[in-house]
């Protein structure tokens, strides 16, 4: 039988009322965590506030774990998300069935069938994570609020000094798995600083591939500004 995994999502609180987040993540960890571990000791699981999902090893065993769940949902005075909870088939090279739900987001990462290369060099399929595109889209949006091209009055050792954290943080987390698909979103922060230029110094103002060059070549010469240069995501140098 294939391997299933269970995602689920919570909706409403407990008698209808509202509660905190850490309320509400307290009430999950003994209705959901201590409840799974107690009952489902065979099944592991992974939960983060109201997100979570538990892996089954057969379609049988999945669609057990869901009616289950349902019940102690509904003995909690809770439901599980109708659209959100449903049982994703992890396909890959040793799961060849077909299933209408392959794929599943989670904590910004989305799981789904890849090719993948072994040591050997050998390409196969498999059930991997990678950064999600709403947590691209997520990315690009607040690269754009940041309005860097509105900060003539900066330098590029400032620039750095405000947001290479934010892009650190985003690399060491979402650069784990797939790390290429993380690039569009860093390539967008190219596109920001060649504005930026454009904005700054004159003589770039109705150029923007000599704008382009320009920092590129700074980003060849101190790519320890920006953690996505020292990746070797530069902008365009000629």
């Amino acid at each position: 039988m294939p391997d299933g995994t269970v995602k689920e999502r919570t909706k409403g609180t407990p008698q209808g009322g509202v509660v905190s987040p850490v309320l509400a993540n307290l009430f999950l960890h003994y209705a959901f965590d201590m409840w799974m571990a107690r009952n489902h000791p065979d099944k592991p699981f992974a939960r983060y506030a109201d997100d979570a999902v538990a892996h089954c090893c057969s379609m049988k065993d999945a669609e057990k774990l869901l009616n289950s769940l349902n019940k102690r949902f509904k003995e909690c005075r809770l439901e599980l998300h109708p659209d959100k909870t449903r049982i994703v088939y992890c396909k890959d090279d040793d799961r060849r069935g077909n299933y209408p739900e392959t794929k599943f987001d989670f904590l910004g990462y989305t799981f789904r069938p890849r090719r993948s290369k072994n040591k050997h060099d050998k390409f196969f399929v498999n059930f991997t994570p990678a950064v999600s595109n709403k947590a691209k889209k997520a990315m690009r949006q607040t690269i754009h609020d940041w309005r860097i091209h509105l900060k003539p009055d900066k330098t590029l050792e400032d620039l750095s000094h405000m947001f290479n954290p934010v892009i650190r943080g985003w690399i060491n987390y979402y650069g784990r798995f797939y790390k290429s698909e993380l690039y569009s979103v860093l390539r967008h922060m190219n596109r920001a600083l060649v504005r930026w230029v454009r904005r700054k110094y004159k003589k770039f103002a109705r150029h923007h591939r000599r704008a382009e060059y320009w920092i590129g070549k700074i980003a060849r010469r101190e790519p320890k500004l920006f953690s996505h240069w020292q990746m070797g995501i530069y902008p365009a140098a000629g």
